[in-house]
């Protein structure tokens, strides 16, 4: 979705507004810039897969081919939508792979597990090959290196994410936030920034307005997984404590300005029977330091920097549209 209203965004009333705690939230800025694109975007593949009608008017498009009818144009742009939404669902069924090693009893029969991790496997692979056939169908040799390397980002990612939960003991990284930020970039950024860039350079658009789209889908990514990792800790809707990463970039910021050794020994104090962490007492000593507000800094610094990316782009309903989702990526209690 996000490059297709980039698309229209450069077609091109009004200047973007300075971020601020306000805004919508998430879902209705997604489902208003939904409503300018022209049609609901998840799974629109996986449907096209399943459907005779959508497979027979496939046809009739690629009749089109080798002419300059705009409507090919549009049919592309589509195409490399769903081409990323594929990619991105590949990887989260696979992310789905449960470590047998760590079942319990009570997880379920252990065939049944196994019989799940081969079907998310399959459905994985089987989710990616297609989104590999429909982008080499696209024929744009810089469009395909672009994806192409977005899933050699994403998969060096996920295998540095697996690599490290994989080691014994290890509850927490000895890493700083700007090593915390090139691993989001591989893991939650790359495919939506080269996204971005693929959908202008499908529309015949400057490397200038190609790299302002990458940028924006850098920074809004950043933006978005930032107020992710914040939720446990900003959220009010509920007493509980919410689970969250030690890992996480408020936990991060933290072990950062108390220092490797006292955050370890942090974490050591909320261990109780069995090493089982007390999150709720470390979920306090984080809002107690500077990570939560260092963190909340972060992702509106990022927020401008996708605002600005846009400033670049005419006036439009689709800027607009791209604008309010970084507001509400933004946006606290």
């Amino acid at each position: 979705m996000w490059g297709a209203v980039l698309r229209r965004g450069v077609r091109g009333a009004g200047g973007l507004r300075c971020l601020s705690s306000g805004g919508p939230p998430w879902s209705q800025v997604v489902s208003e810039a939904e409503k300018i694109v022209g049609y609901p975007t998840s799974f629109m593949t996986l449907r096209c897969l399943l459907s005779d009608e959508l497979s027979n008017i496939a046809m009739q498009v690629r009749k089109l081919v080798g002419t300059k009818h705009p409507l090919l144009d549009t049919a592309r742009q589509r195409s490399l939508a769903e081409i990323t939404e594929l990619i991105h669902t590949a990887f989260l069924v696979h992310r789905g792979i449960v470590n047998i090693g760590e079942l319990k009893s009570c997880d379920g029969p252990l065939k049944d597990m196994q019989f799940g991790n081969k079907m998310a496997v399959l459905s994985g692979d089987f989710l990616l090959a297609n989104a590999c056939t429909s982008l080499a169908q696209l024929q744009n040799t810089k469009v395909v290196e672009l994806i192409s390397s977005a899933i050699g980002d994403l998969v060096q990612g996920i295998y540095y994410e697996n690599s490290k939960s994989s080691e014994e003991n290890c509850l927490t990284d000895d890493i700083g936030i700007s090593r915390w930020k090139e691993q989001v970039f591989l893991s939650h950024s790359a495919l939506l920034a080269k996204s971005c860039q693929a959908a202008m350079e499908l529309a015949k658009h400057s490397a200038e307005i190609q790299d302002m789209a990458f940028q924006y889908g850098k920074h809004m990514s950043m933006s978005h997984k930032l107020h992710s990792d914040l939720q446990p800790f900003v959220k009010e809707t509920s007493s509980d404590t919410m689970a969250f990463s030690l890992n996480s970039a408020p936990a991060i910021l933290h072990q950062e300005f108390r220092g490797r050794e006292a955050w370890l020994k942090q974490i050591r104090e909320a261990q109780g029977k069995g090493n089982i962490v007390d999150y709720k007492k470390l979920q306090e000593a984080i809002k107690a330091g500077k990570g939560v507000t260092s963190a909340i800094d972060l992702c509106r610094c990022h927020g401008n920097r996708a605002l600005a990316a846009l400033e670049r782009f005419p006036p439009s309903e689709a800027r607009d549209a791209l604008a309010n989702i970084v507001y509400a990526a933004t946006r606290f209690p």
